[in-house]
């Protein structure tokens, strides 16, 4: 302002705020020689290092002003402004634009250097009673603006109301607590958008270790409050004591006119020692996520994070969206995504994208929202957009992103296996790459590993879909008991969905608790994403029993529930479901007519795969053929599809051929896998199929091996068809292997299981006939 120039300057906000710590500035004199003395020693004041130095209240300022204002006059015995005060009114019009960057440019136009101050004064006094109104505007201008000079146009060097105690700086193991945002502005727009861009600034950090959403809503809970609690200081430093946190950082905004200043406080929740404060101002409304981050970035090596990491991880959420409406659709949807699941949140998500077609970290979560929903083709779709604009993220969000990316666009496994390894070495305190590593170890059939993988998560922050994938991993490998208390610690943690209670379900079908899986069903009656899961869950319960008919009502409640839910490709998939349950059942023309409505609802990725496989069991090879073709040509790199579903559909086809020497070649890069359950689902196929050509080659003993598999491992196989039908099979391949005996006996356990089952259905007539055989 008084010089033209600004005090520090640098190629990045990080290089300047170094150089506002560390360096001193180039005097003002030698930037404009007729300055006046007084006025330099005010502004030297201001850009002392040491805060205690500092003005410690704007009222001090103004005192001085007044004072160099009053001594300018006498001196020159004219009742208008000294030069020196004119220099201030030539630069409060100048400053009305502010300078093009943030990292030090200087204003498009300076003082003129050979204006001095008598010759000012006499210009002002001119018009006296003008310059004297104007003099009132000014001091509290100056007071504003000549602090904006010390930090730039977007940064105020902040100091306390009063002298603060020093406190010692976080460390690494240390977890911070956002407080809400003070709104002081009156405009909506604000309210959760600033705590969501702060968030997003801040997490990219290696160094800061911000107390997620989901411990926020847990602790609440265990408060007594409502999880969606605003949470003011005086929350934020409860929840900071309750959970071992060291600081609460809040935030404000307020607006001077059309200008906006927005404040960053961290103070230690134990002590109240102050342990860092910035301010930052805007010159408008569209600057504000701009001087958020300038602030951010500072109160980061404030709060101890080495400047060469401020530097390296330094994207500013304006890269991310400039616009703080597409921002707050995306604070809204992952708050209630948090709070009322999936479906509910995908709306705001949408509208975060309508606003902003180029946000990133939107695409992502609507990705997230659709895999979670088990609608693949739009997850694949928004994480492939994601993917193209991952340039405009943190680091943080690009090991997301194309983790992501390789797991469920392009399928390839060991990619994403790779970028969660890197996401996890470069920010060990992210839950997210440890969890999804274990669920993709669990699909793989890698159990300890994906045991291990998601302990790790747990261990960094217990979450609802950590206790559900283990309390699955330990249920997979029948550790029943590990699984039980696993999903008694959760729901003492006051977790609750579907995560849960479709484990609840699982290990009430494992001890033949009708009553309780019962009780499961009842409770996700009327949620929208949890419906539909549960019904075809219990679908598969009956038609495990035999049950057809209920299967088939169960099995079209859950489509209705999805499509009521909007989520059309998972109603196919439960078509699909039922499409494979008939074919394994002997029902052709059921089994075909179920893939002709899937396919005509939604003919995503997983939904094809399930239509292939259902049509080669039923003996329709070309159709199915022309599917899988078109899925190699589709999925080239998606390691499920190459080591697991395409060998079983090939394997199906060259059944249907009568080729089992075909179908067990077919069969060999599924073997390591056969243990798993990839997406989209189902359990066992390649062990299954095997036996089936073991037995078309009347290899009895190697038949019985493979059938085998499923009564060893109930935990895996659950109440998938399969699981009863392999005791039929497994009674065919001991009649074939010549024992009588135990082919009598496992004829028997297969008819207690389908007891209560459907007497038309053609397998069952099969079995009854081939028993009758063998008395």
């Amino acid at each position: 302002m008084a010089t033209g120039a600004l005090p520090f300057r640098g190629d990045s906000s990080a290089v300047i705020f170094n150089a506002i710590l560390e360096r001193d500035p180039v005097p003002a004199v030698r930037l404009n020689p007729d300055l006046p003395p007084k006025l330099e020693e005010i502004i030297n004041k201001a850009l002392e290092k040491d805060r205690d130095m500092r003005y410690q209240h704007a009222a001090d300022m103004r005192t001085d002003l007044k004072r160099l204002k009053r001594e300018m006059e006498s001196r020159h015995g004219a009742p208008a402004s000294s030069g020196s005060v004119a220099v201030v009114q030539e630069s409060v019009s100048q400053l009305a634009q502010p300078p093009s960057s943030a990292s030090g440019s200087s204003p498009a136009l300076a003082p003129s250097s050979s204006s001095s101050a008598a010759q000012v004064a006499e210009k002002v006094a001119e018009a006296p009673v003008a310059g004297r109104k104007l003099w009132k505007v000014l001091v509290p201008a100056a007071v504003i603006l000549v602090a904006a000079a010390i930090g730039g146009a977007f940064y105020l060097r902040s100091r306390p109301a009063t002298p603060v105690t020093k406190a010692t700086p976080l460390t690494e193991k240390d977890t911070v607590v956002l407080a809400d945002f003070t709104n002081s502005t009156g405009d909506p727009v604000f309210d959760g958008t600033l705590k969501q861009a702060l968030a997003v600034d801040l997490e990219q950090s290696p160094f800061l270790n911000i107390l997620s959403d989901r411990r926020v809503s847990e602790t609440l809970k265990l408060m007594g409050r409502a999880p969606t609690e605003h949470v003011t200081a005086d929350v934020a430093r409860e929840l900071c004591r309750r959970t071992g946190s060291k600081a609460v950082l809040g935030g404000s905004i307020s607006n001077l006119g059309s200008q906006y200043i927005v404040g960053l406080d961290a103070v230690a929740c134990n002590t109240g020692d102050n342990l860092a404060k910035e301010q930052a101002e805007a010159p408008s409304k569209e600057g504000v996520l701009k001087a958020l981050t300038t602030a951010a970035t500072a109160i980061r090596t404030r709060l101890g994070e080495s400047l060469a990491s401020v530097q390296k991880f330094d994207v500013p959420v304006e890269a991310t969206t400039p616009s703080l409406e597409a921002l707050k659709a995306y604070s809204m949807g992952i708050t209630t995504g948090r709070t009322k699941g999936d479906a509910e949140a995908i709306p705001f998500t949408k509208r975060a994208i309508e606003l902003d077609p180029n946000f990133a970290m939107a695409y992502v979560g609507l990705a997230v929202h659709y895999s979670n929903l088990g609608q693949a083709s739009l997850a694949a779709e928004n994480a492939k957009k994601a993917y193209d604009l991952r340039d405009r993220v943190s680091d943080r969000e690009k090991y997301r992103i194309s983790a992501f990316y390789f797991q469920y666009v392009t399928g390839e496994v060991e990619k994403a296996t790779e970028a969660y390894e890197l996401w996890a070495k470069s920010y060990p305190r992210d839950l997210v790459p440890h969890t999804n590593l274990g669920f993709i170890y669990g699909a793989l059939g890698q159990y300890d590993k994906a045991i291990a993988e998601t302990e790790a998560s747990l261990r960094l922050e217990p979450t609802i879909t950590g206790y559900g994938n283990q309390a699955g991993n330990y249920i997979n490998v029948s550790r029943l008991k590990d699984a039980r208390q696993t999903l008694q610690e959760a729901q003492q943690k006051n977790f609750d969905g579907f995560t849960l209670r479709g484990d609840l379900y699982s290990l009430a079908f494992l001890s033949g608790d009708t009553a309780e899986m019962e009780r499961q069903v009842a409770w996700a009656a009327g949620r929208p994403g949890e419906e539909d899961q549960m019904l075809n869950i219990h679908a598969d319960t009956q038609a495990f029993y035999g049950r057809l008919e209920k299967a088939r009502d169960l099995a079209r409640r859950a489509v209705d529930a999805a499509v009521r839910a909007d989520a059309k490709e998972t109603a196919a998939q439960w078509l699909a479901y039922q499409a494979l349950r008939e074919a394994e059942l002997g029902n052709v023309t059921a089994a075909r007519q179920a893939v002709a409505r899937a396919l005509a609802l939604a003919p995503g990725r997983d939904v094809k795969v399930l239509a292939a496989l259902a049509l080669a069991r039923t003996g329709e090879t070309t159709p199915s053929r022309s599917i899988l073709e078109a899925l190699q040509k589709s999925e080239p790199t998606n390691t499920y599809l190459k080591v697991y579903w395409f060998p079983v559909i090939e394997a199906s086809s060259a059944m249907a051929q009568q080729a089992p020497d075909r179908a067990i070649i077919a069969l060999e890069p599924s073997l390591p896998y056969e243990l798993g359950s990839p997406p989209p689902g189902t359990t066992m196929y390649p062990a299954y199929l095997r036996g089936l050509a073991y037995l078309a080659q009347k290899n009895g003993p190697a038949a019985a091996a493979e059938f085998q598999k499923f009564l060893d491992h109930t935990g895996i196989v659950q109440n998938f068809l399969l699981g009863s039908l392999a005791h039929l099979q497994l009674a065919r391949a001991y009649a074939m292997a010549g024992d009588t005996a135990k082919a009598k006996s496992a004829y028997q356990d297969f008819f207690v299981l389908w007891k209560d089952s459907d007497s038309d259905i053609p397998i069952l007539k099969e079995a009854k006939a081939e028993y009758a055989k063998l008395q």
